[in-house]
Order: C-alpha cells, then structure tokens, then sequence
C-alpha cells in the first residue's frame, strides 16, 4: 500500500507566523550587515575618472580570462585603467590576478590588453600571486610597496575593495566601472548576491588580516616602472 506524502505546512497560528516572519527579518539583517560596515569603513572614496585624485598607481583586480581575452568584467576594468592613464591621472598600472602560466595567465592577459592599447609595456606591472581581492591589496602594500593609489574594478565590488585596501595599509580611491546594461545582467546579478557573503569574509580579514598565500620579498617593479 502507498504511503502517503506528507507536505510541509506553512504556520497556521499568528504567533508561529510571527516568529517565521522575525527569523527572516533577522537573518536579512544579519547579511546585510557586513555589506553595509563595507560601505561604511571605505568611506567616500568612490569617483569617476573625473573627479578622482591622481595617483601614480592604479590597481586592476582579475576577473577571469577566456584563451588570451579577458571576460567581459575584465575587459571594462581594463578600459577605466586606460581612461585614467589616458587622463593623466596615474602613471603604473598594477594589474593583479592569477599569473598560472599557460594554464590561465590572467595578468598576461591583462598586460597584453593594455599594452596592445597603448599603454607602454614598461608603465604596466603584473603581480601573478593575487588570488583574491585580499591578496592583491596586501601584496601591492607588502612587495610592492604601494602607499597611495586607484583601485578598479565594477560598482558591487568596489567598496569591498577600498575597504580591504584600508585594511591592508593603502589610501586608495576608487572608479568603478558602470558600463554594464541588462545585455550582462547575469554576470551583474551574480556579481552583486556573491558580494553578500564576500562581505562576511572581508570583515573577518579586516580584523585578522592573514599574510597572503604567496609572500615574496619585496620588489621594485613599480618604483622602476616610475622612474622615466
């Protein structure tokens, strides 16, 4: 004979309908908080090629690659950075990701682009080891020696960013890139629900601020990149 299936219920009484509706206010409380102490600790640091202070240095952070092209984030990323160089309003451009080779050479990739742009080869600087939004802030203060400086990449990851920058050691401002349209809404839409629990792991490395994976010695790259 079969058994019956028996359906989840929704709470019948007021009270039980009550508590549901205060565990979910809660718990949207609780993911929320830390995208807003983001927002809070980065401060008013978010400009547009316009109005951002100059800086000689200007971060790109990864944001994947297909074959030898940059994904679609990456590619208007790259194209603030080329802004801003072509402004005059920074000088080196720290591009900053993972360097794995043949197997996925996202900084070459980003050099590539940039310097098939214009950009001299010598004004570009590649840091292969940054493997997280972390990373690349506290390898740019720690090898590089970095103290002042843009940082690029899209809206819903840029006050993570600066924050983490903060925390790092670094004064840096932002421009975001704003030119994705409902045509890319996927990679939007994803890029925004991750940045809910990219959040929580920030605030946790704000605190604790772990050493990056990789921790070379320090390195004159940049300061040699401004030397003409």
């Amino acid at each position: 004979m079969d058994v019956p299936i028996r359906r989840p219920t929704l709470p019948r009484s007021r009270r039980a309908q009550r508590r549901g509706y205060q565990a979910v206010v809660l718990l949207t409380v609780a993911g929320l908080a830390p995208v807003t102490g983001l927002h809070l600790y980065a401060g008013d640091r978010v400009r547009s090629v316009e109005r951002v202070p100059a800086r000689d240095v200007t971060m790109v952070l990864g944001a994947g690659v297909r074959g030898d092209r940059p994904s679609d984030l990456l590619a208007r990323r790259l194209d603030v950075a080329l802004r801003l160089y072509r402004a005059g309003k920074t000088r080196v451009i720290l591009v900053s990701g993972d360097g794995g080779g043949n197997r996925y050479d996202e900084t070459g990739v980003m050099r590539r682009y940039l310097v098939e742009r214009g950009v001299p080869d010598k004004r570009v600087v590649s840091d292969a080891s940054g493997f997280s939004t972390w990373e690349s802030c506290a390898r740019a203060k720690r090898v590089y020696g970095v103290e002042r400086m843009i940082v690029v990449t899209q809206s819903f990851h840029l006050r993570r960013a600066l924050a983490l920058c903060k925390a790092a050691g670094i004064d840096a401002y932002g421009v975001p890139d704003r030119s994705l349209t409902w045509g890319h809404i996927g990679p939007t839409v994803y890029g925004t629900g991750r940045e809910v629990l990219a959040a929580i792991k920030a605030a946790g490395t704000i605190v604790f601020k772990p050493d990056p994976r990789v921790t070379d010695r320090p390195d004159d790259a940049i300061r040699r990149a401004l030397e003409d």
